[in-house]
This record gives C-alpha cells, structure tokens and sequence, in this order.
C-alpha cells in the first residue's frame, strides 16, 4: 500500500503521461486491465498527457479538453508543466478546485528541445531557486483541497550535471507526497539503459516514497526493480505502448509480490483490444474519421513481431473507419501464438543520446535565476 497523503494506493502503479498518447481512451483501456486482475481500486494511477499550467490558469478551451478525465476513474490524476510559481499556483487551483483532480504531478523529466530551451522540463532543477519556488507553490496551492502533489524528474542534465540530490530533498521539504525518478539524464533521453541504481541513491537520499521509472517493459521488470533498489512503486510508459495488458500483469504482481508468467495473448485477443481501443476513441473524439486517425499509430506497437505482411500493416496504418477496421482486423489469424521474442525489449521512441542538451544561453553558469527571464518558457507547448 502506497500513501500520497490522503490518498490510499494498493496497487502502486503509475502510467507514465505521454504526449499523444494517454488520452482518456487510452487510460480508460489500461485502468480496465489493470481492474480485470484486482479487486482492488485504485487501481493504479493513471495520468493524461502533460498540460501546461499557463493553459490552464488563462482557461483556454484546447487545454481543458487535453485535460478530459477517464469517467470511470476514482482518481483523476494531472501532470503539470510550469515554469512559474504564480502561474502554477493558479493552475493547481483551478484543477483541484473547479475540475475534479485528485493528483497532481509535476514535469522536471521532459527532454524535448522546445521545452528544455527555454529552461523548462529536465533542465529546470539546475535552478534550485526556481525549482524550489515551483514545488511550494504547487503544494500550497493543493492543500486546501487535500490533493497530493508529486515530482517526475530525472537523474541530471546530464553525468557532469547532476541534480537529482538537490531535487529530491528540496520537494521533500516542500511537502511532495512522492517523487518519480526516470533513471536516465536529460541527455540520454530515452536511449541507451536506465541506471536503476540511481532510483536506490534517491531512495536514500529521502524519507518519502520514490517511484521508480525506466525500462519496465514485463511485470518481472518491475519487481526486480522494486527489490534491487527499494523504490515503493513502478512508473511505465513505453512499456504500455501496444500492450495495455501489462498493467493486469503488474497489478496481479505487484498485489501478491510475485510475478506470474507474463499475459501472453494470441493474435486474435489482441484484435480486440485493438477494437476496443478504436470504440474508446471513436467515443471520446466524438468521430470515427477522428477517433481512427488517432488509433493509426499504434498499430505497429501493438502487431509489433506478428506476422501480418507489409500489405495489412500498411492498411492498418491508414485505417479510417471501424469498418475498415473490422474487415482488416478479420484477415488476421486469431490463433498465432504472441511472439515471444519481443518480451523485454523497447517499443516507442528510443532514439540517441542528445548530442548536446538545448538550453538558454549560459544556464549552466550558476544554481540560481540571477536574472534569467523565463516568460518565454510559459509558451504553451502543449498544444492547449
């Protein structure tokens, strides 16, 4: 059992927000997995898409609907982008307050160049002012609806640049309730290994919970994380692209402390999670023209190793109706055996090691602001 202040975790799993993909629908068939194994609810926690917090706090229509919960849910959960104190402030209270969230968690791991040039994501915990600002604001902003507020960050900008100590230490004496580490730097990433050993280090370093996150892609993953480095509960994110079903397996595992042999279903289950999928988003986007597009990038993560033929993966990948879908989901042999060689290995972006972090013009100088102007980090790049 996992305690973010007042809220009760038994099953301390966390989906990992990720761009484009954990929409409701998407959260809404890995919370359905992860309730088919347990009894128990929650479940898991199940985040959506990063939100920046300036979308937010100016109420712009595109970033409420990005923020649209899973109806059926018990704990709504929000990752937030911010770069402001005030900003975040406001966000966090219009969140908790006005739409129902019960989680709050915060972005310092994101790579992306948009977001690291302008000081914001991964780089930001170089600013111990800033960070430290950011994360009181957030927490303060929160209590008075009782919603706990948690961290995401990672390891360092990269090996000469760590900041994981500082950041740790400085949100847990602001009052996080948890913090998630991606075991890689801002560097890295999502290539190469995730150091686990980091995740022991931070474990140490605090008296609250650490979730372990980086290269989970099988329930056993996450129990031999969970021993080897103490963390109190797991975080996936690529490892739950095409395979909604590993959240059955880490609930079931991480409940009864052992893994079982990993849900292997056949071809023909996985078409119909790949049809229930396309219900989910057909619902949500209130289209089939919509909802199809958006299920068209996870064909090859979800048939990743079946033998389809180029032909079928092809028109799966431009799949516009359910239809459609139906007739190309039936040419598929139900009975092919999943293909085992893809256990333990990565699915969704990976990528090489950055070849230099993009960030503002002398951000390495100092541990502090000292005058850096970072209104242009505010810019919504989220979409919202």
């Amino acid at each position: 059992m996992l305690q973010l202040g007042p809220v009760s975790l038994p099953v301390p799993v966390f989906l990992a927000p990720m761009a484009g993909v954990t929409n409701p629908a998407f959260r809404q068939l890995c919370r359905e997995q992860a309730e088919a194994g347990v009894t128990v609810r929650p479940a898991g926690v199940f985040m959506c898409e990063m939100i920046t917090a300036r979308g937010i706090a100016e109420r712009i229509d595109k970033t409420f609907g990005m923020m649209a919960p899973d109806p059926g849910d018990p704990l709504f959960s929000v990752q937030l982008y911010g770069i402001d104190p005030v900003t975040i402030s406001r966000a966090v209270t219009i969140a908790c307050g006005e739409r129902g969230v019960g989680h709050i968690d915060l972005n310092f791991g994101c790579p992306v160049p948009k977001v690291t040039r302008r000081g914001g994501g991964g780089v930001l915990p170089w600013k111990l002012d800033r960070f430290a600002q950011i994360v009181t604001a957030a927490v303060r902003a929160a209590e008075p609806f009782q919603v706990p507020v948690t961290i995401k960050t990672r390891i360092g900008i990269d090996n000469d640049h760590v900041t994981m100590f500082d950041a740790v230490r400085i949100a847990e004496q602001a009052g996080i309730a948890a913090i998630t580490l991606h075991a890689r730097t801002v560097e890295q990433a999502y290539s190469g290994q995730a150091r686990w050993d980091a995740i022991a280090e931070a474990v140490a370093a605090v008296s609250v919970p650490v979730i372990g996150n980086g290269d989970i892609w099988e329930a056993s993953d996450a129990l031999r994380m969970m021993a080897t480095t103490g963390c109190a509960g797991v975080c996936v994110g690529r490892g739950a692209l095409g395979r909604p079903w590993i959240f059955r397996d880490l609930a079931v595992a991480v409940s009864d402390g052992q893994a079982e042999p990993p849900t292997l279903p056949r071809a023909g289950e996985v078409t119909q999670m790949v049809r229930r999928h396309a219900e989910l988003l057909v619902d949500y986007f209130g289209s089939e023209k919509h909802g199809l597009a958006d299920l068209r990038k996870h064909m090859t993560w979800y048939f990743k190793g079946f033998s389809l033929g180029g032909d079928l993966r092809c028109a799966l990948g431009l799949v516009s109706s359910l239809a459609e879908l139906d007739d190309l989901l039936a040419q598929i042999n139900p009975d092919e055996p999943f293909p085992v060689h893809e256990l333990h290995s990565p699915r969704g972006r990976q990528g090489s090691p950055r070849a230099k972090v993009t960030m503002p013009y002398g951000w390495l100088e100092s541990r502090y602001l000292d005058g850096f102007d970072l209104s242009g980090a505010e810019l919504d790049v989220s979409g919202g």
